[in-house]
């Protein structure tokens, strides 16, 4: 085997850092769900819960300590109402309204529904949602309601690996760096411009760090990403593209990544501080429709 090396655009062919864990993280076995991982560092199927009522403290921890360890829980067939999505995410926090996308059964609700006269939008490209809030979600839960025949899987990515893989020279340059979001970059190809001015004052630029630390786990993570990420603060523009183009191409590594195949009635439930997805638009003129609720949260640092 060759040696590992790194390239221009700093991915690189060789042996990978896979922990899901942060090194002092303590394992604890499951008393009240199965955990079933789906790679080696993101993505878990759990088994045995009831999400379509209220959650026992112990059941919520159990399954908030999943989502710590695997960034993104799958749990198929749960087949909730909108009103039952909703009361599961409360579990986490209060929940986000995103006037920029379509609204559901409710102001908290966002509904995901094309067709073959749909034209395509913004879910495949990798992305952490709404970065450009003060006050990014701190995760999102997930159903779909129309699966089509063949095709619309969605994949997210472990930033954390990301992180860990990065030549020490990079993360040297990016530890206590801060970039601007910006939500007009991710919306401006589908948006009207008279819409996008309105919104403008509602959701102004902001800085967060390139790295975060997560609030739980304490692990460090890429934050930054390709639909709202505009530069990166203090750089010229053109070393700034340059790094933050290495940067965002880390989530493309597909050791990093998990893929679900989704039928109807399942629910995947991720940790938007600690991943980016993309949801394929393969499926066209066939019918998918998901609802999705995001929760509120916190400050990155």
């Amino acid at each position: 085997m060759r040696d590992a090396r790194v390239p221009e655009g700093g991915l690189y062919e060789g042996v990978r850092i896979l922990r899901p864990f942060p090194e002092s993280w303590e394992q604890r076995p499951y008393e009240l769900i199965e955990v079933v991982p789906q790679t080696r560092v993101i993505g878990a199927e759990i088994r045995g819960a009831d999400l379509s009522g209220p959650l026992s403290p112990a059941l919520r921890e159990e399954l908030n300590r999943a989502l710590l360890e695997w960034k993104v829980l799958f749990f198929r067939g749960a087949n909730l109402t909108p009103e039952q999505q909703a009361a599961f995410a409360r579990n986490w926090g209060e929940l986000e309204t995103n006037p920029l996308l379509a609204r559901g059964s409710s102001d908290e609700i966002v509904r995901f529904e094309k067709d073959a006269s749909t034209k395509p939008t913004y879910e495949n490209v990798w992305h952490t949602d709404v970065t450009f809030r003060e006050r990014p979600a701190m995760g999102a839960v997930l159903q779909l309601r129309e699966v089509p025949p063949l095709g619309g899987h969605t994949m997210w990515a472990d930033m954390a690996a990301a992180y860990d893989n990065l030549p020490s020279q990079v993360r040297e340059r990016i530890d206590g760096a801060k970039a601007v979001h910006d939500f007009i970059p991710g919306f401006a190809r589908f948006t009207p411009a008279e819409r996008l001015a309105e919104l403008q004052e509602q959701f102004p630029p902001v800085e967060h760090p390139v790295v975060r630390t997560h609030p739980e786990s304490g692990r460090k993570m890429l934050f930054v990403n390709t639909s709202f990420t505009t530069h990166i603060v203090g750089m010229e523009r053109e070393e700034s593209d340059r790094l933050l183009a290495e940067l965002v191409r880390q989530a493309h590594v597909p050791e990093y990544q998990v893929r679900f195949a989704w039928q109807p009635g399942d629910i995947a439930f991720w940790d938007n501080r600690a991943t980016q997805h993309y949801a394929l638009f393969d499926y066209a003129p066939h019918r998918r429709v998901a609802e999705r609720v995001a929760i509120v949260g916190d400050r990155p640092f």
